[in-house]
C-alpha cells in the first residue's frame, strides 16, 4: 500500500510517499480502508519530533481518518466488515490503510461525509470533552463562553458546541474571512483580534463582568489576556499552544477572581499518554461520540474541511496549516 513516510524528524519537505506493507492486524482491531485523514498542526509537531509522544522511526504521521472496516480481529465485538467508520490512531493515517482498536474507532455520522468526517476524530470530541465534562468547563445554559482561533478546526467545534449548550458565544478570529466563518458557525459576537484588543471588546459585550467560561487553544499572551476578562469564579480551559508559547498563570489572578484553570487533554483518553488510558476511558470516549453524533445528524454540528489534498500532496496540507491560511480543517483524500 502507498503511505507518506516520515524516516527522520523535521518538516513537511521531509515525507516522502512510498510503497509499504500493510500493518498486521492484532487482537480486538480493524483495519480500516481510509477514504480521507485530517491533518493538525499537532501533525507538524510529530513530524519535528517536537510532540509529546514520539513514534518509532520511521513511521506514517496521521491520527485522524475516515473510512470503511475491510477486516476486523475475532475478537472485535463492536465493528463488522462493511462498517462507515471515524478512526483515532495512534500513527498512520496518511495512508491508504490503517488498523486501529475497536475502543478508537466509532460510526461516521450518516449526513457527513468521508472528508468532512475527519474532525469527529480530535477536533469535536477535544471540544466537547472540554466543554461537557464536568472535570473541564462544564458550560451550561445562560452561561457567556470565550472561544479563540473560533476559525480553526477545534475553535469551530468549540463554537458550535456551546451554541448546542445554551451559551452565549464570544469568538475571536483574524481577518474577515476568519470572523465570517466563525459567525456562520454559530457565534454570537465575533472579535478581530486583528483590529481591536479582544479583551476590551469582551468586556464592553458583558458590560464589565467578563465570561464565565474560556476555551483556549492558543496559549501564549492569548491566555493571560483572557485571564482578565474572566467573570469572578469563571474557568479558563487551554488545550493547545498554538501560539508556540507556553503561558506563565499568575496565582495571584486566580485567588483575587477565584479563577478555576483547567486543562484538557483528549489525548490522555484515547491512549496518547505513557499510562494508556483508552480501555479504561473507552465507554466515556463512546458516550461523547455519540453525542457527538447525534448533534451532527440532527445537523446542529456542521464539519468543515477547507481544502482537501491527495496522499502525495500531504506536505502541502501542512504548509498550509503552518501558514495560517485555511479554515476549519484541511484532510488529505485517498484516490
Amino acid at each position: 500500500m502507498k503511505a507518506m513516510i516520515c524516516r527522520q524528524w523535521g518538516g513537511p519537505e521531509d515525507l516522502r510517499l512510498e510503497e509499504v506493507n500493510r500493518p498486521p492486524l492484532k487482537p480486538g482491531q480493524a483495519r480500516i480502508r481510509i477514504h480521507a485523514a485530517g491533518i493538525s498542526f499537532a501533525t507538524t509537531l510529530v513530524i519535528a519530533g517536537k510532540y509529546q509522544r514520539k513514534p518509532p522511526l520511521p513511521f506514517a504521521p496521521g491520527t485522524e481518518a475516515s473510512g470503511v472496516v475491510t477486516e476486523v480481529h475475532p475478537d472485535c465485538r463492536r465493528l463488522k466488515v462493511g462498517d462507515e467508520v471515524v478512526a483515532v490512531l495512534d500513527w498512520g493515517g496518511l495512508a491508504e490503510e490503517a488498523v486501529a482498536h475497536e475502543v478508537n474507532v466509532f460510526p461516521k455520522p450518516r449526513n457527513v461525509g468521508f472528508v468532512e468526517a475527519v474532525q469527529l476524530a480530535i477536533s469535536y470530541p477535544t471540544s466537547g470533552g472540554a466543554l461537557t465534562w464536568p472535570m473541564a468547563l462544564d458550560v451550561q445554559k445562560g452561561q457567556t463562553l470565550l472561544v479563540h482561533a473560533a476559525a480553526g478546526g477545534v475553535g469551530m467545534a468549540a463554537v458550535e458546541i456551546g451554541k448546542i449548550l445554551g451559551a452565549t458565544v464570544i469568538a475571536t478570529a483574524g481577518g474577515p474571512r476568519k470572523t465570517a466563518f466563525a459567525k456562520a458557525h454559530g457565534a454570537d459576537h465575533v472579535i478581530d483580534y486583528q483590529v481591536v484588543d479582544f479583551r476590551d471588546e469582551v468586556l464592553k459585550l458583558t458590560g464589565g463582568r467578563g465570561v464565565d467560561r474560556v476555551y483556549d487553544p492558543v496559549g501564549g499572551d492569548i491566555f493571560a489576556q483572557s485571564l482578565r476578562c474572566l467573570a469572578v469564579e469563571g474557568r479558563i480551559c487551554p488545550i493547545g499552544f498554538a501560539s508556540g508559547t507556553i503561558p506563565q498563570i499568575p496565582a495571584n489572578i486566580l485567588l483575587v477572581k477565584s479563577i478555576a484553570v483547567m486543562g484538557f487533554n483528549y489525548g490522555y483518553y484515547v491512549g496518547w499518554s505513557p499510562h494508556d488510558a483508552r480501555f479504561e476511558q473507552a465507554d466515556r470516549t463512546f458516550a461523547l461520540m455519540e453525542r457527538i453524533r447525534g448533534w451532527c445528524e440532527a445537523g446542529l454540528c456542521r464539519p468543515h474541511v477547507d481544502r482537501t489534498f491527495r496522499l502525495d500532496q500531504a506536505a502541502e496540507a501542512m504548509r498550509a496549516l503552518l501558514e495560517r491560511s485555511v479554515t476549519g480543517r484541511v484532510a488529505v483524500v485517498m484516490a
